[in-house]
């Protein structure tokens, strides 16, 4: 019987080694393919992105276990209000036999082995709510977490949007840079020749010289702020840091426009998933007051069960039982008074916090609005901007070839150029990252949104 135990047991072991080595090789070819899946996405578009953000990112993986965690809090509650079934056997062994003084004579009472069995079961029948206020409690919870990962979600959809938008920001800067080393290698090589004709003095040449060494050292910060931009979305959408990304451009416009900021805080207060999570969270603090509440109060069961006791010293052997009872707790040192006033003080705490939220969520949505018109009004004035320093850079490049005009004029028609075009595309992509907190404030689906309004 030993031996048989022993080589049992070595087989198990032995079977849950290849077992795990499957699963762990499984899970590392799984993980290989998921990494050769994301290898080949090369181009995304925005809807793509939020798409895939969705689906992989970290953070609404830890939602989603959040709210399995109250689902079963939720099973847990509802276990109250089901009958308790126990059953148990046990086989007793004394060392001296259970026996009894009747007068003069000694009887034995139960024998020296025996065995014992039974099945029991328990069932509260009233308790003042006490354990369907629980449940309910719970429910109100788990809604809360499932709206949490909506929520979560839509976080995720914006800081998604807010990296895309930098990102694309950051190449187009990169662009402007780049003309701006392309103007003044230009320059540089008219200087050159100009200088080389007697007709400059080498001051001239020198202050080009720097002034591209400035404008290339600058076109490679924004290139390695491109890049940082471009971790940010691969950090997202839980791929490798350093995958190569190719965006395409936003062409996307919202309807606010046309939208009062009256109407939009009525929005917001309608949509916001914040502040139905927390109407849910007040339903359950409510419902937690009955439960300590009803401590108050009896509580009414029923009991019953088969039990067995082999003892032939014994009339019957086996029994059944059953018992209608009530608990009341006399006394607890004011337990449950506390309970009840800890409860009704955070009900008081969770309605500052609704208060505070939607006075929050007013001020968040009078900011993106605000931003967003302030960019539109400047995205009107740079372009007019850019034209003008077009033309300005022009004039000087000509007025300087005729020997007219000033390398310092060359030079600072061009760096007013680069600034414009700088502006210009700073204000474009401030109105779009406006656009989208704004329609994240009023409580807008954007991964919906953009999916939509891409098509």
């Amino acid at each position: 019987m030993k031996r048989i135990f022993i080589m049992l047991f070595a087989f198990t072991m032995v079977f849950t080694h290849f077992e795990k080595s499957f699963a762990n090789s499984a899970i590392e070819e799984g993980s290989q393919k998921g990494h050769e899946t994301f290898g080949r996405i090369n181009r995304i578009t925005i809807s793509e992105g939020l798409k895939i953000a969705i689906e992989n990112n970290r953070l609404i993986k830890i939602a989603s276990h959040e709210r399995d965690i109250f689902l079963e809090d939720t099973a847990v509650a509802r276990s109250k209000l089901l009958p308790s079934i126990n059953a148990n056997i046990s086989q007793t062994f004394l060392s001296r036999q259970p026996g009894a003084h009747m007068g003069a004579q000694q009887i034995y009472t139960s024998q020296r082995d025996y065995l014992s069995y039974g099945i029991n079961a328990y069932q509260s029948i009233f308790a003042f709510g006490e354990n369907t206020s629980r449940y309910e409690a719970s429910k109100s919870f788990l809604e809360a977490k499932k709206l949490n990962i909506n929520l979560v979600k839509n976080i995720v959809a914006l800081d998604f949007i807010n990296a895309y938008l930098d990102t694309l920001e950051s190449e187009k800067l990169i662009a402007v840079a780049q003309k701006e080393v392309e103007r003044l290698e230009s320059h540089l090589n008219v200087a050159r020749n100009m200088f080389s004709e007697g007709v400059i003095t080498k001051n001239d040449l020198l202050q080009a010289q720097v002034r591209l060494s400035d404008a290339r050292q600058h076109l490679l910060t924004l290139k390695n702020m491109r890049a940082v931009n471009a971790s940010r979305i691969n950090n997202i959408l839980s791929r490798p840091l350093n995958s190569e990304i190719i965006l395409e451009d936003v062409q996307i416009k919202s309807d606010s426009e046309a939208m009062s900021i009256e109407k939009a805080w009525t929005i917001a207060e309608k949509q916001r998933i914040e502040i139905s999570i927390i109407e849910q969270e007040l339903r359950a603090v409510d419902l937690e007051e009955g439960v300590k509440k009803s401590d108050y109060f009896p509580k009414f069961f029923v009991q019953g069960g088969y039990n067995y006791t082999e003892n032939r010293y014994q009339l019957h052997e086996d029994n059944w039982s059953l018992i209608l009872g009530a608990n009341l707790n006399i006394f607890n040192g004011g337990n449950t008074k506390a309970e009840v006033s800890k409860v009704r003080f955070k009900r008081q705490k969770v309605l500052e916090q609704k208060n505070k939220l939607i006075d929050d969520i007013k001020l968040e949505v009078e900011k993106n609005y605000r931003d967003m018109k302030n960019a539109d009004e400047k995205i009107r004035i740079t372009k007019d901007a850019v034209e003008q320093a077009e033309e300005n850079l022009r004039i000087n490049k000509v007025r300087y070839e005729e020997g007219v005009g000033t390398a310092t004029d060359v030079l600072d028609a061009i760096t007013l150029l680069t600034t414009a075009e700088t502006n210009y595309y700073r204000a474009l992509y401030e109105f779009k990252k406006a656009e989208a907190g704004f329609m994240y404030a009023i409580g807008q689906d954007l991964a919906s949104v953009y999916t939509e309004r891409q098509r």
